[in-house]
């Protein structure tokens, strides 16, 4: 009798991830095969359609066709100005209908039908799917995740395999992680020796041939991901993180320290600001989201010269900064109106809330989740701010207690329900500056990354509690709900040939370990 209960209960759970706002069953089902058409009420919907259809046919081998108009039961996309949510989705035996007040909101209905679909059994060309009637609207409208490729160069198919799971639940912001220590991962037409020298090697192999991507290729990734309704950020590491740009171009290095080589580049150098600003014009012409992150990060690893570098005193003397803190300062807030010039906004991590940037036209990451004091200068100030704090939003951490090839804070990690649980309200408590929160975001540090497949172990299944904490409300937030949808979405990685962390049999997926010895990490915290 109990089993029947749980059964009926899983039966009633609506199988999409994130779960939506409201969603109940509409008791009726609609048959979906090849002889399916897609209506569009607007030519602005056309694209999605088309995604639509491509993704029926990758997935289910159903070709559908799109049509101004049809009297057959139908998938029928429509905008309106009405509506309060960001779509509604009325699946029975008559049609589908998607309600969105804009083509985003489509495209998210769009995603919530083909998780549906792809839980459904072919039956030769058709799918008998469940009726749902949905309500659905984001928490947050930034949902991001950040991929670091210097440490590990993983390439166009990977990338645009990472934005497909991304638009599957929702997420809408990639965060394209280029340059770094290791190796620097784009190429700049001004300066090329930036791709062909700084691009060769990776944390594990300092050897490796040059991998980096073409402009064409970035044009390509960013218009695969508008597609998707995802927008693509670029960051340049600045003053810090410099090592790789300073292999092609050591003239504007600022040194470095012990086990930093050649961390920074030169602020005490006038060429430096026009040399980084040319990279940066390139950037940002190749990056239409109007947004590109510096870094600002970590500059006391490696700016151990710059007290007896001749150009940096001379700095400190014309503009009276007291400091190695105060060059830092000042170099930022030179380079931040470079950008400014552009157009573009400012992302910086959390130590550059304490540069007297404009609140307008700069974002913080807040990531040091030691480090609360930083979040509420940020909001204090008046900074928009993204939460992406190493506990529980850094999936190079390990996600079990018996891994041991990923990183911990204090033997503490990030766990599926870490990631799934967290709520903003732990950290920000005044409900106006709870406003100044764009959203939340994980970051993936490859420097434990040397495969795909370890990459896809630290993703899967993270990135769908990620997906919930970025989009659902706390209130409608069920832990145990959401394990259960989760099932169905494990055979989803399954055939698609991820190799899956899986929390309800961690032994069948054992950690994949491919690390070398003496390979330096970060700081644990310890």
């Amino acid at each position: 009798m109990a089993g029947a209960v749980q059964l009926a209960a899983a039966q009633d759970i609506c199988p999409i991830i994130p779960q939506p706002s409201v969603a109940k069953k509409s008791g009726d089902q609609f048959t979906l095969n090849n002889n399916t058409p897609i209506v569009v009420s607007s030519e602005s919907l056309r694209p999605v359609a088309n995604y639509l259809q491509q993704e029926l046919l990758k997935n289910q081998k159903i070709p559908l066709s799109v049509q101004a108009s049809s009297v057959k039961p139908s998938i029928k996309l429509v905008l309106s100005a009405k509506i309060k949510p960001a779509y509604e989705l009325d699946m029975n035996s008559k049609g589908v209908t998607i309600t969105a007040k804009d083509p985003s909101g489509a495209f998210y209905g769009v995603v919530s039908l083909l998780q549906i679909a792809r839980q459904t059994k072919n039956q030769k060309g058709t799918l008998i799917l469940q009726g749902w009637i949905i309500s659905d609207t984001p928490l947050y409208g930034w949902r991001g995740f950040m991929l670091d490729e210097s440490r590990h160069f993983f390439g166009m198919e990977k990338v645009k395999s990472v934005l497909d799971w991304m638009a599957f639940y929702k997420l809408n912001r990639f965060h394209w992680h280029l340059t770094d220590e290791p190796a620097w991962r784009i190429e700049i037409k001004k300066y090329p020796g930036l791709a062909l020298i700084g691009g060769v090697g990776d944390y594990f192999n300092e050897m490796l041939p040059a991998q980096y991507y073409t402009q064409e290729q970035v044009k390509e990734v960013v218009a695969y991901a508008a597609q998707r309704f995802i927008t693509v950020i670029p960051e340049i590491d600045m003053p810090g993180h410099a090592t790789a740009a300073n292999r092609a171009y050591p003239e504007f290095s600022g040194g470095g320290g012990p086990g930093h080589p050649e961390f920074t580049f030169n602020p005490g150098k006038e060429g430096t600001y026009s040399y980084l600003s040319n990279i940066l014009r390139e950037t940002n012409a190749l990056f239409p989201s109007g947004m590109i992150h510096l870094g600002g990060d970590e500059v006391s690893y490696g700016n151990h010269k710059w007290p007896t570098n001749p150009d940096i005193i001379s700095l400190m003397q014309t503009q009276k900064l007291a400091n190695s803190k105060e060059v830092e300062k000042y170099f930022m807030k030179r380079i931040a109106d470079s950008v400014y010039n552009m157009n573009a906004k400012l992302l910086v991590w959390d130590e550059m809330a304490e540069v007297d940037l404009p609140v307008d036209k700069t974002i913080i990451f807040w990531w040091r989740h030691d480090k609360p004091d930083m979040l509420k200068l940020s909001l204090d100030k008046g900074f928009q701010t993204v939460l992406c704090p190493r506990l529980p939003f850094y999936f190079d951490f390990v996600q079990d207690s018996t891994h041991t090839n990923g990183r911990k804070w204090n033997k503490l990690y990030n766990p599926l329900k870490n990631v799934y649980e967290f709520t903003q309200d732990k950290y920000v408590k005044q409900t106006l500056k709870k406003d100044q929160i764009l959203g939340v975001q994980a970051d993936l540090w490859s420097e434990t990354i040397q495969s795909e497949q370890r990459l896809d172990y630290l993703l899967f299944p993270r990135i769908t509690a990620l997906a919930e904490a970025a989009w659902t409300s706390q209130d409608n937030k069920d832990y145990a709900r959401y394990m259960e949808r989760l099932k169905g979405h494990l055979n989803l990685f399954q055939e698609q040939g991820l190799y899956y962390y899986n929390p309800f049999s961690p032994a069948k997926s054992p950690e994949p370990i491919k690390i070398g010895t003496g390979i330096k990490r970060f700081e644990t915290g310890e």
